[in-house]
């Protein structure tokens, strides 16, 4: 890495620590300049505002969920459960909530729609491997893998990104993601457990 890329990880880190504890809202770019012990100048050398270093925040965070998502792709693990532990790591721990309430804001829905497809574009490969891997152990049978899990990702982003879940959008979920793979009724049943439910009656 060269010296101005580890230069501009540093700020993002630095960033990154203050939006957790502070709140993006309360934290302001002087906060910034001042934990990093630079010259104003020089975080606007990296940054042209705040937003984007947010926006590189959130990327950040995009890359080390995808890097996760990579070590269960290798996990000695089912497929459906590969499939499922991939989309939960690609979410923000509870401290980093904090951080991606900012994208909800209404000046920042431009932003929030440009991480989202970013987010798709990096985990939808992942993804596709293991449903591959599914397919040659037969259980999926589908074509069109890649847009299959696109759309399964794109589904489970939006059912449960803000946390109101309920019996009935789980079992939904658990029927589409079934018949979009071409799996047998039940092999998606474990998410009702992982997400708090508990085993099937």
């Amino acid at each position: 890495m060269k010296k101005g890329e580890r230069r501009k990880l540093e700020l993002l880190q630095i960033a990154y620590k203050l939006f957790i504890t502070k709140g993006y809202e309360n934290t302001s770019v002087d906060d910034i300049i001042e934990a990093a012990g630079i010259a104003k100048g020089t975080y606007y050398y990296y940054f042209e505002s705040k937003e984007q270093t947010l926006e590189e925040v959130i990327g950040m965070m995009i890359d080390q969920e995808t890097e996760a998502a990579k070590q269960i792709l290798g996990a000695p693990i089912s497929v459906p459960e590969k499939i499922i532990g991939i989309i939960a790591s690609i979410h923000p721990s509870a401290e980093e909530q904090s951080i991606e309430g900012a994208l909800m804001q209404p000046e920042n829905v431009l932003m929030h729609n440009k991480i989202k497809k970013k987010l798709v574009e990096k985990v939808t490969p992942l993804l596709t491997e293991a449903a591959e891997e599914g397919i040659r152990e037969g259980i999926f049978d589908c074509d069109n893998v890649s847009e299959r899990i696109r759309l399964l990702l794109i589904v489970a982003n939006e059912y449960f990104d803000d946390g109101d879940v309920t019996p009935p959008s789980i079992d939904v979920f658990i029927d589409m993601s079934e018949k979009l793979l071409g799996a047998k009724p039940g092999t998606m049943g474990f998410v009702r457990a992982l997400i708090g439910r508990g085993p099937e009656q």
